[in-house]
């Protein structure tokens, strides 16, 4: 996989790091090494080179990404390929000797960087380099493509000159085996919805969140997670040849263009979701447009009402209402 080209800033509005990027100039969290000639690489002290971060505490690591890039893992404990990638992504990133460093983000307690990068699966792998985003993958990758992914982001710092390092303290990560990310804390009244998701029984995990929340109806983690499991309980045992074979087959039929939306977002394509069901519910009567809305509406929370594509798709909705 190549890296993409940078945008300016991450999409969806969210945290915006493009000005980090003048850190590199002001010299911000960094330490020159002793006795260098000016203009040498930045060597900078940090206390690992895996580091578990915040929302609230982001942006000082983001800053180092003006010195080598830094590599943002987005995971979520109920996620076992987050768990699988964890512990490589980490042994990657210690081979390379502190010209990268890696930042470890659990999704659930940090909901912030989740919508600012725009992660749309669990695990979702970013990078900062002079602090602006790399989108790098999702999902899994063996060890030797994730190894030749760094490599290729190391080139193209290089290109924006980010060419320093970090500096550990030796026996950092000197383990037998790279630790995995801790645990979340899983609140009490969630617990027996996560677990039904961990162990794939979707319809349980949907029956345990709405039961959440008729008693907390107020519970926006809850609410998210909601829809994401009603997508995912849509979405099962459906291939993605059997999904668009049947809407192409029956165009006339509501549910297999439902279907269709679904996997587009659950693939990452969401402009193209939206795009499908706003041209359907234009098209629609009025029983087929309640339907519509409705499926709109929940696809909306799992992108995130703040998010540009959500904001302008429901601008559209508004607009094919009135």
């Amino acid at each position: 996989m190549t890296p993409q080209q940078m945008p300016e800033r991450i999409p969806g509005g969210g945290i915006d790091l493009s000005h980090l990027a003048a850190a590199r100039n002001q010299g911000a969290a960094t330490a020159a090494v002793p006795g260098a000639p000016e203009g040498a690489p930045q060597v900078v002290d940090v206390p690992a080179l895996v580091i578990d971060v915040t929302d609230a505490g982001f942006e000082q690591v983001a800053q180092l990404s003006s010195v080598v890039p830094v590599v943002v893992l987005l995971w979520a404990g109920w996620s076992e390929p987050s768990k699988a990638l964890s512990p490589l992504v980490e042994q990657v990133t210690r081979e390379f000797a502190g010209r990268v460093l890696l930042a470890r983000v659990d999704v659930d307690a940090n909901p912030g960087l989740a919508q600012a990068f725009q992660a749309q699966s669990i695990p979702t792998v970013v990078a900062l380099v002079g602090g602006r985003p790399v989108p790098l993958f999702q999902g899994e990758i063996p060890a030797e493509q994730l190894r030749e992914l760094y490599a290729q982001l190391l080139q193209l710092a290089e290109q924006q000159g980010v060419v320093g390092r970090v500096n550990a303290p030796a026996d950092e990560g000197a383990t037998d085996a790279p630790s995995e990310p801790a645990e979340p804390q899983i609140p009490p009244a969630h617990l027996a919805a996560v677990e039904a998701a961990e162990r794939g029984d979707y319809a349980a995990a949907v029956a345990e969140w709405e039961d959440v929340l008729r008693k907390a109806p107020a519970d926006a983690e809850a609410r998210a997670a909601l829809v994401q499991m009603k997508l995912l309980q849509r979405l099962e045992g459906l291939t993605l040849e059997q999904v668009r074979a049947e809407a192409a087959a029956q165009p006339e039929d509501l549910q297999a263009q439902l279907r269709v939306a679904d996997l587009d977002l659950s693939g990452g394509h969401v402009e193209d979701a939206f795009l499908r069901l706003l041209e359907l519910f234009a098209a629609s009567d009025t029983d087929g447009r309640t339907v519509i809305r409705e499926r709109l509406l929940e696809l909306f929370e799992v992108v995130g009402p703040a998010d540009p594509r959500v904001i302008a798709a429901r601008g559209r909705l508004a607009n094919l209402l009135y």
